[in-house]
């Protein structure tokens, strides 16, 4: 084997080593810390017309406003009269998290509210939060997906009361 030869080969090993060095730092950084998370947009309180369609430029050359989806399969998405989640499958089944007004996380990290402990899950999954008078589900670009009522959540939609919400191997539901 020429000189030439051994040396690409041991420079294409090199690069191979460290391509696998930056992936193994990578995997862990988004373990440790997260992914960021994109912020919900407040819902517009009774303002008037000029203020409305000044926030609503500014708000267009800042970044993408987020429409909430219609409720799915026919249902009626639910109100603030919410008053807790039911885990109804998975390693906690049967408990019963009461809910105020505050957003509740979703995942692996202590962090989280609601902390979910399996191998689908991932460290910051899932977001419940208030929009106005209505709950949404919002998925955090979680590896494995969030699903509500059979339909993966690709934008934050509207929470039907009783339907499942799955994150990783646990289900749960909204609950009066």
């Amino acid at each position: 084997m020429s000189e030439l030869t051994l040396l690409l080969l041991r420079i294409g090993f090199l690069v191979l080593l460290w391509a696998f060095v930056f992936a193994v730092v990578y995997s862990l950084r988004a373990d440790l810390f997260g992914v960021k998370v994109r912020r919900m947009p407040e819902p517009q309180a009774a303002a008037t017309p000029a203020a409305a369609s000044a926030a609503a430029s500014a708000a267009t050359a800042a970044a993408p406003s987020v429409k909430p989806a219609p409720p799915l399969k026919g249902g009626k998405a639910t109100t603030a009269t919410v008053s807790r989640i039911v885990i109804t499958s998975g390693p906690k089944t049967g408990l019963e998290l009461p809910l105020g007004t505050e957003p509740l996380t979703i995942g692996r990290s202590s962090e989280s509210g609601l902390v979910v402990r399996d191998d689908y899950t991932s460290s910051h999954h899932a977001r419940l939060l208030l929009w106005g008078d209505q709950w949404m589900i919002q998925d955090l670009d979680s590896t494995n997906g969030t699903w509500h009522d059979g339909v993966r959540v690709a934008t934050p939609v509207p929470v039907i009361v009783g339907a499942p919400i799955k994150v990783g191997a646990t289900t749960f539901e909204l609950r009066k």
